[in-house]
This record gives C-alpha cells, structure tokens and sequence, in this order.
C-alpha cells in the first residue's frame, strides 16, 4: 500500500528558530533577491531547489558549494519536469517573477504556498534579538532617495541602521547580521509588495511606513493601475506608529483609510505647503512639523531651511518632498529635532538621481537616469526652465503622452533612444508635434549614448539644460538604470574633452533651436 503524503504546514514557521529542517523549498530565481534566499534557506536547514534562465555564472558556482541545487529554465512557457519531480513544500518567489508565470499557476493549482522574500525575511527576523524594527518605503518616485535620507537620519541619531530591500542589499542579507540592527529601512517595489500577505505570521508589522505617490508604472506586470495601486497599498498594512502619505496626492490617503493597522497607529501628512497639526511641510522657507510634539495645535518645530537642503543637493520640489517624507518617518521612530536638521546637512544624493554631470558653454548636463518612469521624469523635468530632453527605453505599458504634453513648453528638443522609440515618437506627433525631436537609431549600447550626446549637444543653446530623464526603464539595452547613466556621464565628459562635431542634424518635426 502506498504511504500517506505528508504536507508540510509552513504557516507554522515564524520565527528563524522553528523547524526548517528538510522543508523543500523551490525558489525561482538567481539573481540578488533569489540567492539570498537560497542561502537562507539552506542555513536553516531546508532542502532547496533553485530555478533559473541561465545555468552559469558566478551566482550559480556558489549554490552548489552551499548545498542548493539547480534546475535551468530555458522556456518561461515550460513546466520543469525536474520541478515537479522535486514536489515542493513552499515556492518562494524572487520579485520579477509575473503573476502568470506557468510555475506559479502550477504551484496555485497544485496548493502549494507562494511567498515572496520579504515574507521570508519577516518570519526569520529575529535570529538576532531583539529583533529590528522595520521602516518600509515605497512609492512609484522618489523611493530609494526616502529610504537613504531615512537610514542617513537614524544613523546620524545613533541608531545602528541599513537602508534594504529594493534599494538593492536584500532583507535577508541584513536580518542574518550577526551584530544586528536597531532599524531596518526596506524599500518595497509594487512587486515585492504584490507577493506580501496582509495577514497571518508572514505579515509585516513596520513601525513607520509611506506611500510617497502614485502614478502609472509597471502595468503590463500588474495588469492594471487599479492593481498595481493596491500593491503599493500594502505598505500600510498592520502599521504600529504612523502611516505617512501624500498630502499632494488623494490616492496615497485613500489607501491609508482602506488599510487596517494597529491601534493608536496615525495617519501623518507630508507635502510642500503649510502643514496641518498632523503633518510635516514647508512654511516660509522651514521645513517644519507639527505632528510629533506635545503642542502640535499651536506651534511647529522647526527642523530645516530650503537653503539648507539647496546646499546639499535637495532644494528642488521632488527632493525636498523626499525630506519631509523621511523626516516623517524618523520622528515616528523617535528622532529628534536636532538630529534631523544636522544629519540631512551631511547627506549625499545618489548617483544618477538629477545628478550634475558637466557645465560647458553655459549648458548643464544632467543624469537623471532614475527617472524610469514618466512621474519620475515629470519631477525631474519640472526643475529646469528650458531642456534638450534624452527619452525613451522600455516603457513599460505606459502611455508618455501626457508627460510630452506637460512639458512641452520647456522642450528646446527631444533625443528619443531606446529600442521601443515608435510609442514616444508617436507621443511627440500628438502632442509635441513643433518640438524638434531626433531618434538615436543605434543597435549597440556602446554606441546609443555617444550619438544622444552629440544630437543634444549640436541643438542645445546656452542656458539649456541636457536632461537624461528617460521616463522608461533601461533594460532594453543597458544592464539598468546606473549603467545607462554612467555611460550618459562618459559621453558627456567625452564629447566636452574633444574636438566635437559641428554636423547639424535635422530633426523629426522641426529643426535646431526652433
């Protein structure tokens, strides 16, 4: 007679010190996220299968000498039979992975749980005791630069702290420390946020956490912008002392009143104009807040100047709302006052966030590669008077129309690169159709930045700032966001060190200086 299948009950393993022991686990993915989940994993005792595109590497080396195993993936369209074999207790599932994907359907169907890392990471968070209190960040803009300030200003206060997660050192990674942490600052993409239970052990239970806005993105993952929405509404679940929203945009309060949190947690508003008695803004130049001290109804405390935040690279609008938003934060995890204002003074912005490339003939080159999205862009794009814009990548399902009609009044040209150009084109022939616009028709990525440069720089008048603020993921020919735009910064440095080229190009639409 054949013996009963025994089911492993993962909902019971909520701390690092239940029982993992030969718990099979697939875990789809190889990259950062994935492989730190593998490790972890392992160290705790799991039999762990791990899936991939590629079977090399050096990520792929390391998981045999740990003691995983690999399965190769070469069709996405395919059910490993090796999977099925291997009949998993858990998926776990690295952020990228679609809803759709034909393992996470069979693994729906055949009743298997599916977590993602952060659920994993929560469960096992208290390896180290006491275990860290979580701070989680995200928002369709601005989310890594919160999430540095945050960490910065906790630091500087003397908390031991990591900014993790989607900023690119995974959760697990930090939790597993041998020193531990006090806080752990973890931007959360709409992806990692998709895969997060509301309930149950696996549920987050962050101290602070913020929307910082919503706009379209990723919506040929998510399906639509009403789903893509409440991911980013997770954040807020289970909150414990205050959920900061937007003040300048309703969806991020919305999703606060639709969020169950725990009592006595508080809804905090943040924004650049003056600031209600539950909430953080700008008055007159100061940054202030009026929703963590005693006297709230009648008096702010003050916390930074915008002259202040000019000197370190955060005076424009979209920069100094990520200030307000990360001091929110800290002063709901107990920061002082004092601690704030001196710590946003040694703070540095991160590479290629509206980053000063080179000033040459009274034209400014800007890196604003981060700007992945068409709200990224806009921000961006609403720092400068008159701009030769570089556009376009891969979009991701979203429409840039209105971004072009926004801002078309500024546009001295467009250089539009990527290998999806048609849809921005065709955006700037609706909407723009006076604009010069030229097309990088390069297949090389080492060739595509050279050629934006040179159209940009043969267009570009004195006053003018070149902005590489694609509005579009970079992934269509680079390997991500910072190698695009380090190659825009070397182009930039190569083109100004040269002879240049005086070839005067003739655009689609209109021609040079028009």
């Amino acid at each position: 007679m054949d013996q009963p299948v025994v089911v492993r009950d993962v909902s019971t393993l909520a701390s690092w010190y239940s029982d993992w022991a030969g718990l099979k686990v697939a875990v789809l993915g190889i990259g950062v996220t994935g492989f730190s989940v593998a490790d972890t994993l392992l160290e705790l005792g799991a039999d762990v299968v791990v899936v991939s595109s590629t079977g090399t590497g050096e990520r792929v080396d390391l998981l045999g000498v740990i003691g995983g195993r690999l399965v190769v993936e070469p069709d996405a369209t395919v059910l490993p039979s090796e999977l099925v074999d291997f009949d998993p207790d858990l998926v776990v599932v690295s952020p990228g992975y679609r809803p759709d994907h034909v393992i996470l359907e069979w693994a729906r169907a055949s009743g298997i749980p599916i977590w993602g890392d952060i659920e994993l990471a929560w469960r096992v968070r208290d390896k180290v005791e006491p275990a860290a209190e979580w701070i989680v960040v995200t928002g369709t803009n601005g989310k890594t630069t919160t999430t540095q300030l945050a960490a910065h200003l906790l630091a500087h206060a003397g908390r031991r702290t990591a900014a993790v997660g989607n900023i690119g050192i995974p959760v697990l990674d930090a939790v597993r420390r041998p020193e531990g942490f006090d806080v752990l600052v973890v931007e959360l993409s709409s992806f990692q946020l998709h895969w997060m239970p509301r309930s149950g052990p696996g549920a987050v239970h962050p101290l602070a956490s913020v929307c910082l806005n919503i706009a379209d993105d990723h919506l040929d993952w998510h399906g639509s912008r009403e789903a893509y929405a409440a991911a980013k509404g997770t954040v807020y679940e289970n909150t414990r002392v205050a959920c900061v929203y937007n003040l300048a945009d309703a969806t991020t309060m919305h999703l606060v009143e639709e969020a169950e949190v725990e009592e006595g947690c508080r809804a905090v508003g943040f924004g650049l104009g003056a600031p209600g008695p539950s909430d953080l803004g700008v008055v007159d130049g100061l940054v202030i807040d009026r929703a963590f001290h005693d006297d709230r109804h009648h008096f702010a405390v003050e916390l930074a100047t915008l002259d202040e935040l000019r000197a370190v690279g955060l005076g424009s609008p979209h920069m100094a709302a990520n200030v307000v938003a990360a001091a929110a934060l800290v002063r709901a995890a107990g920061v002082t006052a004092d601690d704030v204002h001196d710590g946003l003074a040694s703070f540095r912005v991160d590479h290629h966030r509206t980053e000063s490339v080179a000033f040459a003939a009274d034209i400014l080159w800007v890196d604003d590669s981060k700007a992945t999205n068409p709200h990224a862009a806009s921000a961006s794009l609403s720092s400068f008077p008159s701009v030769v814009w570089l556009v376009g990548g891969l979009l991701k399902g979203v429409d840039v129309g209105p971004l072009v009609a926004a801002h078309s009044s500024r546009l001295r040209a467009a250089v539009v690169i990527g290998r999806d150009r048609a849809g921005v084109v065709a955006a700037f022939a609706r909407h723009a159709p006076d604009v010069p616009l030229f097309e990088v028709d390069e297949a090389e990525t080492g060739r595509v930045m050279p050629e934006a440069v040179r159209l940009a720089a043969a267009v570009a008048q004195a006053g003018d700032v070149v902005l590489l603020a694609p509005a579009a993921a970079s992934m269509d020919q680079f390997t991500d966001y910072a190698d695009r735009g380090a190659s825009f910064a070397n182009a930039v440095r190569d083109h100004l060190g040269g002879a240049g080229d005086d070839h005067d190009p003739t655009p689609l639409g209109g021609t040079p200086g028009a």
